[in-house]
């Protein structure tokens, strides 16, 4: 008996919150047309300049990460452009699959940050989604803390851990 309510207990807090409403990054859906027209630029560095701030990325295969807030799971308005930048890179490589991988900072436990991390990942899907891609293609995974890019003990490091990188699957 034990074990079940143990389990339960566990279920729920990995599943707690994911009824939060789709995100919506742009109001209304974009045509191929529009997406490319408002991309991303990426360095010789893999470093994205969009208007938001943030200037790192550790996606690959030319996706832009998507980070998020402390503690949060909704598409900023800052990662808009990222969003539509990866929504048309997605519909590009055609059937292939592509994986999100959702990442937190160093606070909270174990069960938690890997359940924020595939809230994160879930809401870029569903953004992927409201922005027209075919998300067929698109699996996720959490890696909660266990990926870290940065591991100084600044703000700006710890924000850097909290994203999601859009990959293919190989």
């Amino acid at each position: 008996m034990m074990k079940k309510i143990y389990i339960s207990t566990i279920a729920l807090l990995m599943f707690s919150g994911c009824a939060q409403n789709t995100p919506d990054v742009s109001g209304n859906m974009a045509d191929a047309n529009t997406l490319t027209s408002d991309t991303v630029t990426l360095d010789e560095n893999n470093m994205f300049e969009d208007g938001s701030g943030m200037h790192y990325n550790s996606s690959s295969d030319g996706f832009a990460s998507v980070y998020f807030d402390f503690d949060g799971y909704s598409i900023a308005p800052s990662m808009e452009k990222r969003v539509r930048h990866n929504a048309a890179k997605v519909q590009s490589v055609g059937s292939r699959q592509v994986k999100l991988e959702g990442n937190c900072d160093e606070f909270g436990t174990d069960e938690y940050n890997y359940a924020l991390g595939l809230k994160r990942a879930k809401a870029v899907k569903d953004a992927l989604a409201d922005q027209g891609v075919d998300t067929s293609n698109v699996v996720m995974v959490s890696f909660g803390e266990s990926s870290p890019v940065c591991n100084e003990t600044t703000d700006d490091c710890y924000a850097q851990n909290r994203r999601v990188d859009l990959r293919l699957v190989r």
